[in-house]
């Protein structure tokens, strides 16, 4: 995916204020606007040109953005960092001014813009409130998977984004104590009420609405209520079947091994998963691991074995 340098694309400095950036928007889409353009290029530098604004002049995506630094070199592949988007706290786009033109995403977007704000949850933003209450904000953020198994409090820093004196929005953490519900699954909201933004003389604040994603774990792989994990077995364990113990959240369970079992077959342990009405279940999916040949007695072994059980993996192949 290439990357798209925004502050290039409109023609301004990465400490540009929203005043220059509107001013450049403004050129720009004079310009190349389709209606009016001669240039050959025009509407696909519109599209362009729009993109960046759109994320420009909101405080939210350019902070975020931001972070991204200058991009890889030309012609190296941009990818997102895993937990891109997780920790940003944002509220909704203001409108376009006059003369502006509001942004399409959907549809018009480039891969680079979709990947960044789509799948984190800034396209769009929440809805709208009464004005006699504040608007509501939103985050993704990143919890350990033992606080669905288990419950309990984390602490969580978001990144708030603020415009500075400068005219420059820059990112500042915030701290909150959240309580994490028991059986929480990735994608669930945690709703803290009156945390969202204050407007002066409104009745309420708004609240901040966390969506929850998991952070990697060393054993389990969440999906919704279940969870998953490769479950390594010895050859022989596969072929003639074994009664072996395993790892579950509720801690060791056995487990019994059919004879005859391939790499890649799933076993279910039923109500294993997170805590649910009714709980989810835990899948094990078996991966054979060899021991080394890396001594002579090994190497025997393997060869006796070789000899004993005449065998070709390959003969589906054909000739």
């Amino acid at each position: 995916m290439e990357f798209k340098d925004y502050y290039a694309i409109m023609g301004v400095a990465r400490n540009a204020t929203a005043d220059q950036i509107k001013q450049a928007y403004r050129k720009l889409a004079r310009k190349y606007h389709p209606d009016v353009s001669k240039e050959k290029d025009a509407e696909a530098r519109f599209k362009e040109i729009g993109e960046a604004y759109e994320v420009l002049r909101d405080a939210e995506k350019r902070a975020a953005y931001d972070q991204l630094g200058s991009g890889p070199p030309p012609g190296q592949e941009f990818r997102p960092p895993p937990d891109w988007g997780s920790g940003f706290e944002f509220r909704g786009a203001g409108q376009p001014g006059p003369g502006e033109r509001e942004f399409a995403y959907s549809g018009d977007a480039s891969e680079f813009f979709e990947t960044l704000f789509g799948r984190a949850g800034f396209a769009g933003g929440p809805r709208r409130r009464p004005r006699d209450r504040g608007e509501d904000h939103h985050a993704r953020v990143m919890v350990d998977l033992e606080a669905a198994l288990e419950g309990g409090t984390r602490t969580l820093t978001l990144r708030v984004p603020e415009v500075g004196a400068d005219g420059v929005p820059k990112l500042i953490d915030r701290t909150l104590n959240v309580k994490i519900p028991r059986g929480i699954q990735a994608g669930q909201h945690i709703r803290l009420a009156g945390q969202g933004e204050t407007i002066p003389g409104a009745a309420s604040p708004g609240d901040l609405f966390l969506e929850v994603a998991f952070a990697p774990h060393r054993l389990y792989r969440p999906d919704g209520r279940d969870l998953n994990f490769d479950l390594p077995v010895a050859p022989w364990e596969a072929a003639l079947g074994a009664n072996i113990t395993v790892p579950t959240p509720g801690g060791p369970v056995e487990l019994r091994i059919p004879a005859g079992s391939k790499g890649g077959t799933r076993l279910r342990l039923r109500g294993r998963g997170l805590p649910s009405s009714p709980p989810g279940d835990l899948y094990a999916t078996l991966q054979l691991v060899l021991p080394p040949a890396d001594d002579a007695a090994a190497r025997s072994a393997y060869e006796a074995f070789a000899s004993a059980v005449p065998f070709n993996p390959r003969a589906g192949f054909g000739a």
